[in-house]
């Protein structure tokens, strides 16, 4: 064989080598935020300005380009809603935590301000590990938040696999039961079930914004239509996080929210015999687990496809 053909061969094993070892996932530094890429194309980014009143995961894509999240208040996009200036991409926060109101606050403080990045990984799958602290409205550090995102992309999907623990850093801190909580996201217009394309499905076989909110359920779905083309969300929680399954704050007007700790203003508003009160509270020291996957997809997704991977992800 002539050395120009081994050359060759060579080169196009090594060619062979380096794609099929390619990462999936990759992550790009910029000022205040990480962008997380999916095969080269603009998946998300980690978004964490010391201007931010929390940390928020915006904007977030499908793999074919459509943009799941409302652009206001980063961005104005003709005929989209402006309400709600405090619903940011996805973000993870709570209203009412010794007397301190993270969820509602377009001003802080208080504020969720992260500090580090502990781990950036890319991959097949990537993965990014962050810290931050909920700062009281006195500027003083009242919970530590570390985070943990898994990015696993399939052909038509990205899950994104959340674990997040809050440690209480001083004496006492309680969580007052409240609706404006916990896990969520603000979608597209298009995605809105109110006066759009967009439709609820939860676990339990409840269809729509009325059924669903304000229940327990192990998954809640949120499907519609982008132009001819469908698309959609799917939050799961895990069996290990705080009071599992998870209530559902989930707003026909595009609030897409799991809320573990609203408890007792859940079952008062569903008339539920005997409405308990949560109010978990944690001792310094003390911690709590929150676990939740966000599916983004193209496409559709079944009752049945959605059992099962459950199923696969509490596991």
């Amino acid at each position: 064989m002539k050395p120009t053909s081994i050359i060759i061969i060579l080169v196009f094993l090594y060619c062979i080598s380096m794609c099929s070892s390619a990462d999936r996932v990759t992550f790009l530094e910029q000022n205040d935020a990480v962008e997380i890429q999916v095969d080269g194309k603009p998946f998300a980014s980690y978004r964490f300005s010391d201007q931010l009143t929390k940390p928020i995961l915006y904007p977030i894509y499908t793999p074919s380009g459509i943009k799941m999240t409302r652009g206001y208040p980063f961005e104005k996009v003709e005929g989209e809603a402006m309400d709600h200036p405090h619903h940011t991409g996805l973000f993870f926060t709570y209203d009412e935590v010794n007397g301190n109101g993270f969820w509602n606050n377009t001003y802080f403080p208080p504020q969720i301000r992260h500090h580090e990045i502990h781990l950036k990984e890319s991959g097949q799958a990537g993965i990014l590990k962050t810290e931050s602290t909920w700062l009281d409205k006195d500027n003083q550090p009242l919970l530590l938040e570390k985070r943990s995102m898994t990015f696993i992309p399939g052909s038509d999907e990205v899950a994104i696999d959340f674990d997040m623990s809050l440690t209480a850093l001083v004496d006492s801190v309680v969580f007052n039961d409240t609706k404006e909580g916990m896990f969520a996201i603000r979608v597209a217009q298009w995605l809105r079930e109110e006066d759009q394309t967009g439709s609820y499905l939860s676990s339990n076989g409840d269809i729509g914004e009325k059924n669903v909110w304000g229940k327990r359920a192990k998954w809640v779905r949120l499907e519609g239509n982008q132009e001819g083309k469908q698309a959609g969300l799917v939050i799961m929680n895990h069996p290990e996080s705080v009071n599992y399954p998870t209530y559902w704050h989930a707003r026909a007007y595009g609030l897409f929210s799991a809320n573990p700790l609203g408890q007792f203003v859940f079952q008062s508003a569903r008339n539920d015999e005997n409405p308990q009160k949560l109010l978990l509270t944690l001792e310094k020291g003390r911690s709590a687990r929150f676990r939740f996957l966000v599916l983004v997809y193209d496409g559709t997704r079944s009752p049945a496809q959605l059992d099962a991977r459950f199923e696969e992800y509490s596991r």
